[in-house]
Formats: C-alpha cells, structure tokens, sequence
C-alpha cells in the first residue's frame, strides 16, 4: 500500500507537504471525483470486506468503488498517512421514506482538525447530496458549494447535517422513481452524529449486516454514482441519471434514461471507469 500508488488512482499530481485545509480539499476533490459511490460487488456475487488491505487492492488496484465504509475508510488512510490529525465518526442517516433517522448507526465520515478548527470530510454518501469541499464544524452556519447549501446544527452534543433543495429541471419527465421536484428552500436533511471516535471495527456488524438484511435500499437496488465537473452520475438498476448542478440559477438540469442489461456495462466502463470481474445483476 503506497500513497503515490493512491494519488495515481485519483488523479493527484500536486505537492502535499502540507497537512494544510487547500491540500485536503484538493484530495477530497480528486478523490470523490475518481473513486464511485458504489455497492455493485454485493449484486456480482462478490462479499465486501472491511479490511484496508482489501479494500485498497479493490479500489487503488482493481480501480473499482465502493461504498461508505469502504472509500471513506480509504481516505482515512490516506490522510492519516499525510500526517493529518483525523478520526472517525459514525452517523444515523435520515430516511425520508420514514421520516426519521435510522436507530442504528449506519454511516462512516471523518473529522480532521486542521489548527484547531474541526471539518467534516465525508466521501461516501454518493448522489446529489455528497459534499464537494470539507464543511465546517460551526452549528448554524450556511455553507455553499456546487451541489447547494450545506449546514450542521448542533443540539446537546448531537450533529445534524442538512442541505438545501434546489429545483430539478426534467426536458423529457418520465415515468421512472426520481425523487420529485422539491419546493425552493425545502431543506433535506441528512444524517446525525455526535463526536465521539470509533474505530472501524465498530463497523464490521453493519458491512456484514448491510450485505444480508433484505430491507436496506444498497441490498435492493444496485447503485454506482460518480461527481463530475458539473453535477453527479448515478446509475441505479437500469436507470441512469445525468444531473448539470445550477443549470440555470437555482435549478439543476436532470436527464434520465432507462439502459439495457448491455448498456449497463458499457454505461459503468465508459462513464464510470469500471470493469467487473463478474456478472452484475442490476
């Protein structure tokens, strides 16, 4: 496992002798914008394991993604590696189908403290509300960036992380499951956390639990996302979505169209930079 083989991976060719704010975000960005959001092993037959080394060959050398646990847990590495003071948190993500938070912990971020001022670095949570740049630990503080406002509020040691809907603009709408298009100023929220350090073998029973329980969406449906220059990519099932960020101000411009089993792998090789050993089921 070397870090230069890693900065190959994500396209990092600058100086970082610095454990400076500018030279993690230039990773962060490098990193969430080559390494995709995905649960693709779990629908090839292929069991995830939560284990640096394996992960680091599947992602750095197979140039596959992975999920929370897995690329999240790869840029903890890698920072730490950099001399980065950094731990890792564990969040209750928020489901808008059931209107509420999930009992258990079920999501991985990292906090680094950069002369004496903690940030939130997160680059597993995929889709449209996957930050772009370290947020802030500052409770009440409207943060922008390209994929919208992000903002933490604080209650009694609990953090809760949120983002600002914007209008989607749809030229041809379909008939697929696309979230609706929210009101202006409709927030969404996002997961909570509080501060207390875990260490990643407090994650084993949720990798080993997510890849059986019939119930969770990365079991039912396959998903590979990727952030771009512009907006993000996301591939789930057949479907695959194409999102321009502020397309015009405000609105976020949305493609969708629906791929075939062959149009699938072609889709993950040419858009996604990934070729599977084994047959994906979407």
């Amino acid at each position: 496992m070397k870090i230069q083989e890693y900065f190959g991976r994500i396209s990092y060719n600058k100086p970082h002798k610095d454990a400076d704010l500018q030279t993690l975000t230039a990773i962060f960005q490098h990193h969430i914008h080559s390494i995709p959001f995905e649960n693709l092993s779990m629908h090839c037959g292929e069991p995830i394991e939560l284990d640096l080394q394996a992960i680091y060959n599947k992602i750095v050398r197979k140039k596959c993604g992975g999920w929370c646990l897995e690329t999240n847990y790869l840029l903890f590495w890698a920072l730490q590696e950099l001399g980065y003071d950094i731990c890792i948190l564990g969040a209750n993500s928020y489901d808008p189908a059931e209107k509420g938070y999930t009992a258990q912990i079920n999501h991985i971020l990292l906090k680094v403290v950069i002369k004496g001022e903690p940030y939130i670095v997160d680059a597993g949570f995929g889709g449209a509300y996957q930050m772009w740049q370290p947020l802030m630990l500052i409770s009440g503080k409207d943060q922008p960036q390209a994929p919208g406002i992000f903002r933490f509020m604080e209650d009694n040691g609990t953090w809760y992380l949120e983002k600002v809907k914007r209008k989607h603009y749809i030229p041809e709408p379909s008939k697929n499951d696309f979230p609706h298009t929210p009101e202006l100023g409709n927030i969404r929220k996002i997961h909570k956390f509080t501060l207390e350090p875990r260490h990643i073998d407090d994650f084993q029973e949720l990798n080993a639990y997510l890849q059986v329980s019939p119930d969770n969406i990365l079991r039912k449906k396959s998903i590979c996302s990727l952030q771009t220059t512009s907006g993000v990519l996301a591939l789930v099932g057949w479907t695959l979505t194409e999102m321009k960020y502020n397309y015009t101000e405000d609105m976020d411009l949305v493609n969708i169209t629906t791929l075939t089993d062959e149009e699938v792998e072609k889709t993950l090789k040419d858009k996604f930079s990934i070729e599977l050993e084994k047959k994906l089921v979407p």
